[in-house]
Formats: structure tokens, sequence, C-alpha cells
């Protein structure tokens, strides 16, 4: 046990070597759809969607589902969300752990078979296997790890119920059906335990021969069996863990829908043409998976579309290498089955662990969604390694004069696979850099340049994301995807006439549909864009809203459960003013989907077109149940929850701009309406705060600058700190009519300037004749000017135009008043004047 605690210590050590860079690595390939846009990570999901949607989060009677149910590993993603969401390093930790503990079991199974440590050996070599950096390090690749444990766990458990000549022990035989349960629901293959279990039992445990197994089955048949004494009860333990398997399967369908997944050519070539090529095919891909393990020099992240050309002659050379293949299997067959000693025994169990859990992924009995995929050979390879392990003892004790260069040989194949796996980490690093690598192993793989071009698209640099995907349509001109992707590219570098024809070549690939007929065309949902795309592209011109909208229903009478297409169709009849029809297609896409928060966002949109805040705030209200994350309706119902100014919504309302603010903290947006909450609470202060913050993420920002402004007027007593902030609005604004008026205000009561204000308020009524305040305003700078004539005269005009204002009356009052007593004072000033002149005309005539 001791000994076996520093080879677990080691093996941990080889591990965190290894892979600790790993641990720097983003979200790339499958990790985007498998987590970063996978819904069912995220607490506000019921627990229990888990074990109805696929691995991907997509209900599994779907069509467009993958129907791959793993729903124990996207348990595993939910617990790292709750941790640290969408922080890829704890994703990361947790593969590189679990890579550590199914090299310590594999250690603990190979002991059942081999020694102590040419098993240890056996775990180390697959510890550093470059083949299982994307098992590893991607972080999809969990699903590999988690089955793997639960594989080998209940292997382990068999052996603790079985034994020679011996009896049933049941409780590890029932924990084994439930390890099994376990592994399966982590992935699919962990069923194949099964297999691995009744081979462990007839030719491990009972130590039967090939001929003496021949023999049974042969008086089987014949009607008089000869059964060896451990018969019995190893029938019983291999039939009851059959069963199960059985019953486990039926599940499995039965979740399914009874459907096999939908794949397109693209993703395996293969599997659409006849007999023979797609067999010599199938077949040819044997040594090719088998060359990977043995020589894991060129790795490749997707090996799909047209990596691997299909076989269309039997005089292709690769069926000679396919024939070889057989060969040497059949050399290891005969060779395990031709003798009865522990060593063949071992061989029997790591072919058997080799050969079973790749069935699955062989694509001889049932088409998968590749053609070579190096993490699925993450959980065969445990019998390779074992099987090298052994091959190296069985050297060791017949060639002791080569110790030295086997050792040597050994040392070397561990250093290269450890270094190759650390550097191969750095590829997964990013999306750029993992295709980019694939690049250099494979040329013919159109979807390659494709995902170089969308890594680029990513950073907008759209001219040579532009030349990747090009160079997709060149090395697959019938990519309906390639095509897509340059008409999209060209969409964004404002090019439109060649985006529109990008479109139609892919639109000119799609299958023809035939009238009357339902489309069973095999082409990939995401291919369906291309009508999402062209319609874009027409309703920039109102003319062709209705060719868009055709666009958008050949889609969704192609694929009825194409949600994205109602809600382009929706969003036309919104365009058309067809509010009602819009409606009506909205709620079509939630049969589809009755969890979309973007549906039911445009539908609270529509209902605010129609004047309804009530049902708009409800449809608000239902996307963030479906998804608290979803901005727009969480942003939109934060600004009905402020203007609708009931003080007991606030704390809601705070609740939410801080969720927003969270989520992105550099939206001007956020701040506004933070500061116009404080506003409504008359919390200057820190409204003034708010509103500058939102003025450093967008310093022209309308109505920030003006309610800055105000507010410094109004409620903070600052006047003068408001100038700059309404300078910049009407330099910004130059007809922002409220904005003059205020700075009209400040120049006559602040400034004292009437030139300015008088200038403003005139502009005001150039733009707004009908302005009472503005008009008004004007008269005031007459008063203050001290021109009672020409404010009388205004404010009887303003009078006119708003004779129910009083405070226009009493400031037309107040100026005949001051008018009254300016005349009256005049003319007591001119009576004076005729006095005084009258007495001094007297006093000169008196002189004379």
């Amino acid at each position: 046990m001791e000994k076996f605690n520093v080879y677990s210590a080691i093996l941990c050590a080889v591990v965190a070597v290894c892979y600790h860079n790993a641990l720097d690595c983003g979200f790339v390939f499958d990790d985007m759809s498998a987590i970063v846009e996978n819904k069912d990570l995220k607490p506000r999901v019921p627990f229990i969607n888990l074990f109805w949607n696929d691995f991907w989060g997509t209900p599994m009677h779907m069509e467009k589902s993958h129907k791959s149910y793993r729903p124990l590993c996207v348990l595993t993603f939910r617990m790292n969300y709750m941790i640290s969401e969408i922080e890829p390093m704890s994703y990361h930790l947790i593969n590189v752990i679990l890579h550590a503990v199914v090299c310590i079991v594999l250690m603990k199974i190979c002991t059942l078979f081999m020694k102590e440590f040419t098993s240890f050996l056996a775990a180390l070599l697959f510890a550093v296997h470059p083949v299982h950096t994307e098992a590893v390090t991607g972080v999809v690749g969990r699903a590999e790890c988690l089955s793997s444990i639960f594989f080998l766990a209940a292997l382990w458990s068999y052996s603790r119920c079985t034994g020679h000549k011996s009896k049933t022990v049941w409780p590890p035989l029932i924990y084994t059906v439930i390890l099994v349960t376990i592994a399966m629901l982590c992935k699919e293959i962990g069923i194949t335990v099964i297999g691995v279990c009744c081979v462990y039992e007839v030719f491990i445990v009972q130590r039967a021969t090939f001929t003496e197994c021949l023999q049974i089955i042969i008086s089987t048949f014949k009607g008089k069996p000869v059964l060896p004494f451990w018969f019995k009860d190893s029938v019983i333990r291999c039939v009851f863990l059959v069963g199960t398997t059985m019953f486990l399967m039926v599940a499995r369908i039965k979740v399914m829908g009874a459907q096999l997944p939908i794949f397109t050519r693209f993703d395996n070539p293969a599997s659409m043409e006849p007999f023979p090529t797609k067999h010599m095919t199938y077949n040819y891909l044997l040594p090719v998976n088998s060359w990977i393990l043995i020589n894991p020099s060129h790795l490749c992240c997707d090996w799909t579309m047209g990596t691997i050309p299909v076989i269309n002659s039997l005089l292709d050379h690769r069926n000679l290498i396919t024939l070889l293949f057989y060969v040497i299997l059949a050399r290891f067959v005969v060779f395990m089955l031709s003798h009865q000693n522990d060593r063949n025994r071992a061989v029997i169990m790591c072919l058997t662990m080799i050969i079973l859990p790749f069935i699955p992924a062989s694509n001889l009995f049932f088409p998968v969604g590749f053609v070579v995929a190096e993490r699925i050979l993450y959980t065969p390879s445990m019998g390779f390694c074992a099987l090298v392990a052994l091959g190296f003892e069985i050297l060791m004790n017949y060639k002791k004069e080569l110790k030295a260069i086997l050792w040597g040989c050994m040392g070397v194949l561990l250093l290269t696979h450890g270094t190759k796996t650390y550097m191969r980490n750095f590829d997964w690093k990013s999306e750029y850099s993992l295709f980019r690598s694939a690049l250099k192993v494979n040329q013919q793989n159109a979807k390659l340049f494709n995902n170089v071009g969308h890594a680029l698209e990513k950073d907008q640099n759209w001219s040579k994301a532009l030349e990747y995907f090009q160079k997709a349509v060149s090395v697959q001109p019938d990519d309906i995807g390639a095509h897509i992707n340059v008409g999209r590219t060209y969409n964004n570098m404002n090019m439109s006439s060649e985006a529109e024809e990008a479109y139609m070549k892919a639109l000119h690939l799609f299958p023809p549909i035939i009238p009357g007929r339902s489309y069973t065309a095999r082409i990939a949902p995401n291919h369906l864009n291309v009508y999402l795309n062209l319609a874009t592209l027409m309703v920039k011109n109102e003319s062709r809203l209705h060719e868009a909208d055709k666009m958008l229903q050949t889609a969704v009478s192609m694929r009825p459960d194409y949600v994205q297409g109602y809600i382009n169709r929706g969003d036309i009849m919104v365009k058309l003013g067809r509010m009602k029809e819009a409606i009506e297609i909205y709620k079509t896409a939630l049969k589809y989907e009755p969890d979309n928060a973007d549906v039911y966002y445009n539908l609270g949109v529509v209902s605010l077109e129609l004047k309804d805040p009530d049902a708009a705030r409800v449809y608000f209200e239902t996307a963030l149940q479906h998804d608290p994350d979803h901005w727009q309706s969480l942003y939109n119902s934060a600004i009905m929850i402020q203007e609708h100014g009931n003080a007991n919504d606030w704390p809601e309302l705070e609740k939410r701009l801080q969720h927003l603010e969270k989520k992105n903290p550099t939206d001007p947006k956020i701040y506004f309406t933070m500061g116009m909450l404080d506003m409504d609470r008359k919390d200057y202060i820190s409204a003034e705060k708010h509103i500058k913050k939102c003025l450093q993420y967008e310093p022209t920002f309308r109505s920030a600058l003006f309610n800055l402004a105000l507010m410094l007027v109004n409620n903070l007593n600052k006047p003068l700190e408001a100038l700059p902030y309404l300078n910049t609005l009407l330099q910004n604004y130059p007809d922002h009519t409220k904005g003059m008026m205020l700075l009209g205000d400040i120049n006559v009561n602040v400034q004292k300037d009437l030139i300015s204000a008088d200038k403003h308020f005139k502009r005001v009524v150039e733009l707004e004749p009908d302005n009472i305040q503005a008009n008004h305003n004007l008269c005031v700078v007459m008063v203050e000017k001290g021109d009672l004539f020409g404010a009388e005269k205004c404010l009887t005009k303003v009078y006119n135009m708003a004779p129910n204002e009083k405070y226009i009356i009493n400031h037309l009052n107040i100026v005949r008043t001051k008018l009254n007593q300016a005349i009256k004072a005049r003319r007591e000033q001119k009576l004076k004047q005729q006095d005084q002149q009258q007495q001094h005309s007297k006093q000169s005539q008196t002189k004379n």
C-alpha cells in the first residue's frame, strides 16, 4: 500500500507538470456551446432540465439536438458556474484533477491482471499521452474523464463481487450497476464497461480458454451442453449485467425520443456514401485512430469535412493499410487465445479495454457526428497504454541484455510525450491559436479555415477573417456555411451587394424544396441563417420588407422549430405596422421555445407600441424569469419602474441597476438611470456622482448633460458649474431648446448677460414659435433691459397665446403697473420741469 501511495503521488506530480499551463487556457471550440452559451449551467434553470436536455442545453426532443445525454457532466459544469461563473481557470483545474484521478484508478485496475510496477508504468504512459490534451485541456472533455473514472470504478466493484469458483457477492454487483449508470450519464461510452466486466469474468476470474468457451457453445447448440462448474454463477452475474444494460439502453433511447441525431455530410462525409465506399472508409478510420495513439505527433482539433477523403475505389492504397491493421489485430487475437497464462489474459484485457469503449464511436454500427475525434480515444487509450506497458515488461524479461536500451527508450518516450502534451496545451489557449495549429496539420478541412475566420471576427479583423472564409470556400466550394461567413463579413464591412451575392451562392447549394413534401434534407440548423441574413439585408430597404418576410417564411417551413426565423419575422411585422400579426408570430415561437427570453422581450416592445405598458411590464418580467441576465428586459423594466415613480419599487429598481452594472460596468445608460433614481429620492449628491460617471463613458450623452445641468442649477445651487455641461450639450446638439432655455436663465439670473440670454431665447422661438416659456423669457429680458413698453407689448402677445397661464397675467400686470408708474412718474417729472421753467421765467421778468 505504501508503494501504491508513492506511485500515486508521482502520477499526480507528473499530471501537474504536464498540465499546469492548461489552467491559463480559455474556453475554445465546443466549450463555447457547452459552457458559455449553455443556459443549463445557470442557477435560475430548474435542476430537472439537465435530465431532459442534451449536453449543449438543447431539449432532446428537438430536431437540432445532438442527442448527447450527459446530465451528470453538465451538473459538474453547473457546480463550476456556482463557484466562478464563466471563469475558465476553475473549469480547467477540475479537468486536470479528474485526469489525475483517472491515472490513479487506472493503475489500481491494472493490478487486477498485471504486476504493480507494470500497472504504474501503464498509468504513467496514460498520464503523459499527448492525445489526451483535447479531453483534459478542452473543458468539454470532462465527459471523458468523468465517464472513465466511473468506468474503472465499476470494473473494480465487479472484481469484488466475483471470484474463481466462488458465489456471487451481491452488494458489489449492485454497486457495479449503479456505477455503470453514473458512467453512462457522464458519457454514453460508460455503458461499454459491462462488456469489459463480462470478459474479465470469463478470461481473468474463471481463467477460461478459448477452446473451453468454444466447447460450451458447440455442446449447447447440439442440445447436450457441457458446462464447467463455474459457468452457472458466471452466467448469473453476466446476465444480470447485460439485463441492466438493456434496460439502460432502452431508457436512453426513450430519452432520445427514439431518434438518432441528424448529421450532415460535412460532419461525416462517409455517412452519406453508398456501399462499399462508406464501409471502406469507416474501416480505414480504425488504423487512422490506432496511428494517432501510436504516433501522436500531428494532432488536430477537428477531423471533419475533407480531412480524410472517402475511399471510392478498391484500388485505393489505403485499403492495404486497413488490411494490414486487421492482420495485426488478428495476430493479437490468435496469440491471446492460443495459450492460457497470465500474459495472455492481460493481453485479452488490454485489447478489450481498447476495442469495446471505441465501438460506439467507430461508425461501424451507427453514424456519429465526426470522422475522427481525439477525445474519444481517451478511454480506449487506457487499454493501449496498458498494452504498451505489458510489452515493455515482456521485453525486459526476455531481453535482459537490452535493459539499459529499453529503459532509455521508455524514458525518451515518456519525456517526448510529456513535452508534446505540455506544448500542445498552448495551442488550446485561445480559439485562434487552436485552429491555427490545426491548419498546420490539416489544410483540407474548410471548417478549420472558417473557425480561424470566426476567431478573427471576434477581434473585428474583418479583412483578415474574409481571407480565411474565402479560403474555406476554395477548399470546399459546396460548404454552405463558408459562403454564409463570406456574406456576413462583407456585411460587416458595409459591402451589402457583395454580401447578398455570397448569401445567394449559399442558397443555391440547398437541396430543392418539393412542394407538398416535408423538407427532410440533412442540413445543419445554422445553415438556415442564410435566410436570416438575407432577410436582414433586405429590411434595410423598406421596399423589400415583404421579400424579406418570404425568405423567413421559407426558413420556418423547412425547419418548423427555427425560432430565430419567427423572431425576425415578427420584427418585420412590427416594421410594417402589423402589430397583431407580430404578436401571433412571436407566440408561435414560444410554442417551440417557451423559455426564450428574447421572444418575451419582443412581445413587451410590441405592447409598448400598442400603448399597453402593463402588458409590456408583464412580458419583460416573464423574460427575466427565464433569463435573469437578459439585458434588454432588465434595462427596460428598470426604466419602467423608474418612470412609474412608485417609491415602494425603488429597492427592486436599485437591485436591477446594480445587476446591470455588474454585467456591463461601462454602459453609460445604467449610471444615468441610477442618477435619475437618486433624483427621485432627492439624493442629489449621489445623483451628481452617477450622472458624471455616465458622462465619463459617453461625454456627449444628451439627457445626462441636460439633467446634470438642471440639477446643478435647481437643486444644488451651482449654476456656474452647469455651464460646461450646457456648452457641451449645445455644441453637440445645437437645437436642444431646453438646454438653451436653461443657459438663458443662467445668463439672466446669474451672469447678467442679457445679450446672450436674448440670443438663446430668440433661437428657441425660431425653432419653436409656440414655446410659451421662451416667448415669456424674451419678455423678461426686455424687462431686465428696462424696455417696459417692449415688455408690455411682448407679454400681451404671450398672454394672447396662453390666456390661462396665471404667471403671464401676473407678470403682465406687474409690467403694466410699473409702466403706469413710470408714465405717471414721467408726467410728474414733466409737470415739475414745467413748473420750474415757469418759476425761472417769472424770476427773469422780475429782474428785468
